[in-house]
């Protein structure tokens, strides 16, 4: 086959792809895309004010704004998700240092991993993620608290000699990410999300486009690491491919 045909038949099966994929993400998006926030809306907020009880979330605060869910996706997984209406990480809401902190908060949860498996989960292997715009099913903002991936791990550890303060691009998951380091102190000082925002050029006009993952590190120091939206790569910007639900790094 000449290689003008061939080149053609390759695009042509990469945009049929997209096309098909774009297409099951729109109807899934559209059928159930407020399913999150009618529970918190429905549920766990009038339930935590009524019964002081906020099943089926775990945790209802309305002092930090945020709730916790066990997600139905694996045996550890957790949610944390406002208790107001925020759509996701391209909300302007989020770029407001007047916002929760929800992602150092998600951080701060990661206890539950522990409380749900019956014995401590080291922070090796916990792990928190938010999906871009384009790679997520849900329009209610939600932090996936859940393991990380035993090859992302290695990869990380690999990683930590070269990695630093700097937003610098590397290979994981074969997807191209940004990826920096903060110290944990470092990380509730300032807004993951505004960080991203003002250290990355254009994020600030795409943040939609982004997904933002966070793991640490051998040293103590934490990997803040960002994924962009790429169709030509089969790249939807979904963050939470850094994690496994079955939490095979604590098998025995």
């Amino acid at each position: 086959m000449p290689t003008a045909a061939r080149a053609l038949k390759i695009v042509t099966v990469v945009v049929v792809s997209l096309c098909i994929a774009l297409g099951v993400a729109a109807w899934r998006f559209h059928q159930n895309g407020d399913a999150l926030w009618r529970m918190i809306s429905q549920q766990c907020i009038p339930g935590q004010q009524s019964k002081n009880n906020p099943s089926p979330c775990q945790r209802v605060d309305f002092a930090q704004g945020f709730v916790t869910l066990k997600d139905r996706n694996g045996p550890l997984q957790y949610l944390l998700m406002p208790v107001a209406r925020i759509s996701g990480i391209e909300s302007p809401a989020l770029l407001d240092a007047a916002t929760p902190d929800f992602f150092a908060l998600a951080w701060q949860q990661r206890s539950l991993l522990s409380m749900r498996h019956g014995a401590a989960v080291p922070d090796s292997v916990a792990s928190l993620t938010i999906n871009s715009e384009f790679g997520r099913t849900q329009n209610q903002l939600h932090i996936h608290i859940s393991c990380l991936r035993p090859d992302v791990r290695q990869a990380l550890d690999s990683l930590a000699p070269q990695l630093d303060r700097q937003w610098r691009p590397y290979t994981l998951t074969a997807h191209r990410w940004l990826i920096r380091t903060l110290t944990p102190a470092e990380l509730t000082q300032q807004s993951s999300f505004i960080r991203l925002s003002q250290e990355v050029p254009q994020a600030q006009q795409e943040m939609g486009k982004y997904g933002l993952a966070l793991a640490s590190l051998p040293d103590g120091r934490l990997a803040l690491m960002a994924i962009k939206r790429n169709w030509l790569a089969l790249n939807r910007g979904s963050a939470e491919e850094l994690q496994d639900h079955r939490c095979a790094m604590l098998s025995p």
